[in-house]
């Protein structure tokens, strides 16, 4: 029920990422992670008295969860300061936000690609699942913390320890996968099991990149150019946390 015709081709043919001991992450600004403009380092500076590298990721997280209004954005290349100028964005523009104040702080990110079936997003648009794409990228990122990998779904805890709430993300309701990972695990990978494991969403792991920019480069972005346009031109003012 699924859309092919809105997928951009490159999203098929694209170049695969590299394995993760071949990334080595970067903290160098992009021009989705525009780290030395003024949005991102006021951010910055509101949590500069975090007493270690992952306390300041959780308080930078729990502060755009609580200021940054989830909506259903469409353009994965918008850069981090335009998403706080607005106050809304999309689960990945909020990630990218998160990214961006963590290099400007100095820690090194890297982004894993994940291509998540279609049906995923079922529960989110019950009346347009005809509209929806075969398949949707995700840029997961990951935090170079006390010299190990950390990735986003696990600033707050392990998998294990956060699958304990015995309640997973289920795509319905106002919860973004942003959102989720400060309550729940995001188990892409099927390491949990139970309620919390989306490794049956995932169609395709497309591998390692230094940034978001070049996963998006290569892969494409969930929507083709004109349908993109004109849907975030809609969707990016409606909220998550309503819209059904």
């Amino acid at each position: 029920m699924t859309s092919s015709l809105l997928t951009p081709r490159c999203q098929h043919h694209g170049a695969l990422g590299r394995s993760p001991d071949e990334v080595g992450g970067e903290t160098r600004a992009t021009a989705i992670l525009d780290t030395a403009s003024g949005p991102v380092e006021a951010l910055i500076a509101e949590h500069t008295d975090a007493p270690t590298q992952r306390e300041f990721l959780r308080a930078v997280h729990a502060d755009i969860a609580s200021t940054v209004r989830a909506v259903y954005a469409m353009e994965d290349l918008q850069p981090a300061s335009l998403t706080l100028r607005r106050g809304r964005g999309s689960c990945s523009q909020r990630l990218a936000v998160l990214e961006a104040a963590a290099r400007g702080k100095g820690i090194s990110t890297r982004v894993r690609g994940i291509a998540v079936d279609g049906s995923f997003w079922y529960p989110r648009f019950p009346k347009l699942k005809t509209l929806v794409p075969d398949r949707v990228i995700l840029a997961w990122p990951e935090f170079r913390i006390d010299c190990t990998w950390v990735p986003v779904s696990e600033l707050y805890g392990t998998l294990g320890e956060m699958a304990a709430c015995g309640v997973g993300f289920t795509n319905a309701g106002g919860e973004t996968l942003f959102d989720a990972i400060g309550r729940t695990a995001v188990d892409w990978d099927g390491t949990t099991g139970g309620r919390c494991d989306l490794s049956a969403a995932v169609s395709e792991c497309l591998g390692y990149f230094d940034s978001r920019d070049e996963l998006f480069l290569t892969q494409g972005q969930t929507l083709a150019w004109l349908p993109r346009k004109l849907a975030d031109g809609v969707m990016s003012r409606r909220s998550a946390a309503g819209a059904r």
